[in-house]
């Protein structure tokens, strides 16, 4: 059936927009709220707008799903939902075939090695045609005036090109990290002359804006691709409002210090061990974490692996320091979970190249934030000025374990004016407001408000 148009406040139809975001809510991703977002702001800047995604149950083998997150998407916003699902994920071995249950190694390289056949990422690339296919259908249903795709997977740019080069939609690219930058060690990720750096080109040749999430990663474009430098910009992640506490006094009198740290376990297991080494040391140098305890939510792990792994081993052998696994958090919930705390414990990965959309929502809450990570991090960058933040410590274990106790003597001593200062450190990062504007800047070089291509600090 062919979708209706809506009318925008002029009486017009409103323009639509087809959105690729595979992982978008309840998908228990960090992207998804980048994903809910982009999608709000756009339905609020008068678009009607289609979400194209993959099934519910696909997430149950992956990521895992919130159905929290599904809540604040705005109704307008039209969810598509392809039959699409990670075969490597399937643990139920009744549907393997006979080669995979005796030869699995073999059996994933072939998968591999077929997905690469028809777009250059493995896994995903198998995805091609059904994507394809279903933005051709939408767009027969109802034209699209805008493609945007947030990647990953980038096997979804075959959709938006597919429609380009038939029908000649204009698009946009969320790149988010970056395809061609690997932004855990900060070098090139494959040559321009491959198969996937002829394909990250052709899109930026046509492209209306590329989005990624920090300057490091827009600078390294820019020199990747001159030519094109006026289409790369800067769109932020930022926290969203529904997560932050309301203002807290810091920790009360006679009552054990909370840390916590919120977020999915990805990191190595001995940076893991390093940061539970470093607490147990500051919980026997310094008195106010001596009954102290730690709190560590969120997923650990994902797929078949999830909540099943060494991480999950090495964290509950640190029982008798104070460590509790508290499995995920609802997105409902995750207010509520930050008011409990006294500090946060924030640990990446990578340097530079690397922000985690984390780091907002930390320095929002205006709690004392520690962190684990490179000093040369783009956290490091945000987090600069933030008067609770211990500083960049690197990861070093003793200097960590200094961290820790500082962070307790900050939990206990700071002032009501340190504490505002520090909520007001992270203000400028709301997410809301970010993505609007980058969706109003775009709104009007899709619609030909302004030109296409103008240049300039961009969206």
């Amino acid at each position: 059936m062919t979708e209706v148009p809506g009318m925008d406040e002029r009486g017009g139809p409103r323009p639509h927009l087809l959105y690729f975001a595979i992982g978008f809510p309840p998908a228990a991703k960090s992207s998804a709220f980048r994903m809910r977002e982009t999608a709000n702001q756009f339905a609020a800047a008068g678009w009607d707008v289609t979400v194209v995604t993959i099934a519910e149950e696909s997430w149950l083998r992956d990521s895992g799903v919130d159905h929290t997150l599904s809540e604040a998407v705005d109704e307008r916003v039209r969810v598509v939902e392809l039959p699409l699902a990670r075969a490597d994920l399937e643990t139920d071995v009744r549907l393997y075939s006979e080669e995979r249950a005796l030869h699995p190694g073999k059996w994933l390289q072939t998968f591999r090695d077929e997905a690469l056949k028809s777009f250059p990422e493995p896994v995903f690339g198998g995805w091609r045609g059904a994507l394809e296919q279903a933005a051709l259908d939408l767009h027969r249903e109802r034209p699209a005036d805008l493609v945007l795709a947030s990647c990953v997977p980038y096997v979804q740019l075959a959709a938006v090109r597919r429609l380009w080069d038939e029908h000649q939609v204009p698009y946009a690219v969320d790149f988010r990290d970056g395809w061609s930058l690997d932004v855990i060690d900060g070098v090139e990720a494959f040559p321009k002359d491959s198969e996937a750096g002829r394909w990250e080109l052709s899109l930026l040749e046509h492209a209306l804006s590329l989005w990624v999430v920090n300057d490091q990663i827009a600078d390294f474009y820019r020199a990747r691709y001159p030519e094109h430098a006026d289409r790369i910009h800067v769109v932020r992640n930022g926290y969203d409002h529904d997560s932050v506490p309301p203002p807290m006094d810091g920790a009360g009198e006679g009552r054990p210090l909370v840390f916590g740290h919120l977020g999915t376990i990805s990191f190595s297991v001995p940076l893991l061990e390093s940061v539970l080494a470093a607490w147990r040391t500051a919980r026997d140098r310094e008195p106010l974490l001596a009954d102290a305890r730690f709190e560590v939510r969120g997923h650990i792990g994902a797929g078949a692996n999830r909540e099943a792994n060494r991480h999950i081993d090495v964290l509950r052998s640190a029982a008798d320091d104070g460590v509790v696994v508290g499995g995920p958090v609802p997105k409902a919930e995750v207010a509520d979970v930050y008011a409990a705390w006294d500090a946060l414990v924030l640990v990446i990965i990578g340097g530079p190249y690397m922000t985690s959309g984390k780091v907002y929502e930390c320095m929002a809450t205006g709690l004392p934030i520690v962190s684990m990570h490179a000093a040369d991090h783009d956290a490091s960058r945000l987090l600069d000025g933030h008067p609770l933040w211990t500083g960049p410590r690197g990861l070093d274990e003793e200097r960590l374990v200094d961290a820790f106790c500082e962070a307790a003597r900050m939990a206990v001593e700071a002032s009501p004016e340190q504490r505002a200062a520090a909520r007001a450190h992270g203000n400028a990062y709301a997410r809301d407001s970010l993505m609007a504007t980058a969706v109003q800047r775009l709104t009007a070089v899709a619609l030909g408000r302004q030109p296409a291509l103008s240049g300039g600090s961009g969206l």
